[in-house]
């Protein structure tokens, strides 16, 4: 699954490394003098945020940091594609912006272990997105912000409807259909209708996991065929939206009154504030069956060192500077561009906006119900196909136990290949 928008960056292009791409985008950093001049330069990579201030915030960062001349880049296009290939060469940044490390990359000596950032600060970040950046008791990311999903709903059309904000899978189904008119459909999870954006959250809600905190498999179980299953009713009976002007992560289905439920990210609250007032509220996937729990999907983009990198105390020191000790500039880059929950518990504990309205229940609801996006061990062979399956189950009615022994065979093949690397 996509747990941040970011992922939505376009699945092709090129692999041209760096020489070529940083006459693209450029390292200025925006410096006026020689206050760096002799220092080591270390390459600092970001994705491109789509928040305006946002590129100016981390030159700002970078130039206030003593112990090395930090030069940032900012990439469009494939970024995860971009740094995937440029860590194979020697030419690659120092320290980079990742959504994993990835497991191939830990695996392949590609990264630095950091753990030793976080020897005074580890308990003070979020638990499930360090889970995301720690393979067999070792950091190799540190965290940046959280973003997470949530199910937004106009209130007004509940109310309507007489439909109470729905708690259970059942009610959402429920709800969906009730909410369903001409004009107006229930729910939009996705212009193909779930698949993409869901992944294991349904599961989650389910008391189940991709991948348990042991390393097996976490979904074994008839619960799972018996969640997934349901999902299909809301395609059978139309309440789904699809089709949308614009997919999950923009809100615009949602504000412009072509679904009265919405499944979108935490960076889309101010667009939906913006144009609806107080009338919205957020949500949870809600639960289903006994074993069942309120569920959300979690994330984080972190800071890596790459291993080829010719100044690796600098890169560290200054990793640890950025995310671990400076924790203004944590806040100010979670909260002043964008829409994000700091990493740091401490400060999304004392964050103003976080603390009442639909932010607040938000940040309440990643801390309660939070669950890994995706687990290191989930591989992308293992993903495709829990995807297409889903994809069978939801639209064309596939029956979802068959589905998930084939799901199931594959996600353990790829568990032995990846443990075998240990």
């Amino acid at each position: 699954m996509s747990m941040s928008r970011r992922r939505l960056l376009g699945a092709g292009g090129g692999l041209a490394l760096t020489g070529a791409l940083a006459s693209a985008c450029g390292t200025n950093t925006g410096r006026g003098g020689d206050d760096h001049a002799g220092q080591p330069v270390i390459e600092q990579w970001y994705h491109q945020y789509g928040e305006a201030g946002t590129e100016q915030a981390v030159r700002r960062y970078a130039d206030a940091f003593d112990g090395a001349n930090v030069q940032v880049q900012w990439r469009p296009g494939n970024y995860d594609q971009q740094t995937a290939a440029a860590l194979l060469t020697d030419s690659g940044p120092d320290v980079f912006e990742a959504s994993g490390p990835s497991l191939d990359q830990i695996q392949g000596g590609q990264v630095v272990d950091l753990t030793d950032l976080l020897s005074e600060a580890k308990d003070d970040f979020n638990p499930t997105v360090l889970e995301q950046k720690t393979y067999q008791g070792k950091v190799w990311g540190i965290p940046q912000v959280i973003d997470m999903q949530l199910l937004y709903y106009r209130k007004s059309l509940l109310a309507d409807a007489g439909v109470e904000p729905p708690d259970t899978l059942d009610a959402l189904i429920d709800a969906a259909k009730k909410l369903t008119t001409k004009n107006v459909k229930g729910l939009f999870l996705g212009n193909d209708g779930g698949p993409g954006v869901l992944a294991g959250t349904p599961l989650n809600a389910a008391g189940l996991e991709l991948i348990t905190k042991d390393g097996e498999i976490g979904f074994d179980d008839p619960a799972a065929a018996r969640t997934l299953g349901k999902l299909h009713q809301l395609y059978a009976e139309k309440s789904l939206l699809l089709g949308a002007p614009s997919d999950w992560s923009d809100p615009a289905a949602l504000t412009q009154g072509l679904t009265a439920m919405q499944w979108s990210g935490l960076w889309a609250l101010p667009q939906v504030q913006k144009a609806l007032g107080e009338d919205f509220g957020v949500l949870p996937f809600p639960k289903d069956g006994a074993d069942g729990a309120p569920a959300v999907p979690v994330g984080a983009y972190g800071a890596a060192v790459s291993a080829k990198t010719k100044h690796k105390a600098e890169a560290k020191a200054y990793v640890k500077w950025l995310w671990v000790d400076r924790t203004e500039y944590q806040e100010d880059f979670a909260l002043r561009y964008g829409f994000h929950i700091p990493a740091r518990i401490s400060l999304a504990k004392k964050a103003a906006k976080l603390r009442t309205g639909a932010a607040g229940e938000a940040a309440r609801y990643a801390f309660d119900h939070g669950h890994v996006s995706e687990p290191l061990l989930w591989t992308a062979a293992a993903r495709t196909a829990y995807q297409d399956a889903l994809s069978r189950i939801i639209k064309g009615g596939a029956n979802p136990d068959g589905e998930l022994r084939s799901v199931i065979r594959k996600a353990q093949a790829e568990l032995r290949r990846v443990k075998k690397k240990n």
